[in-house]
């Protein structure tokens, strides 16, 4: 069964970016600008994991996030973010995100991390 992964950013370059590095890896791959966008694609595919960016206008990612668990739902999340913020960071961990990165992140880290990230789950 192919891997599913959710990408949550507004910035449309690194969507398009992780989409294609991800695809190539053989993961079925969404993307979404917003958090509504995002909280959609959740209920209706179910992603394994939720790469979620940090600062997103409107809903940000510890709301995203937040919405995520309200919802009792059992998605994995990775926070990504520009803004080395360790109070947020800690919110994102305290709710259960796994790891997060830092933006500008080197892909080939964030490839591997994922990887990992799916075979701990085999």
């Amino acid at each position: 069964m192919t891997e599913k992964l959710l990408i949550v950013d507004d910035q449309f370059g690194i969507r398009v970016l992780l989409k294609e590095v991800f695809e190539k890896d053989g993961y079925e791959t969404f993307d979404a600008s917003n958090g509504n966008q995002a909280l959609k694609i959740i209920k209706e595919e179910n992603p394994d994991l939720v790469l979620l960016d940090m600062k997103i206008p409107g809903m940000d990612g510890l709301e995203i996030l937040q919405e995520i668990r309200n919802r009792k739902l059992e998605t994995n999340v990775i926070m990504m973010t520009a803004y080395g913020e360790l109070e947020m960071i800690n919110e994102a961990k305290k709710l259960g995100a796994k790891a997060h990165f830092a933006k500008p992140f080197d892909i080939d880290e964030v490839r591997r991390e994922i990887r990992e990230f799916f075979e701990s789950l085999d």
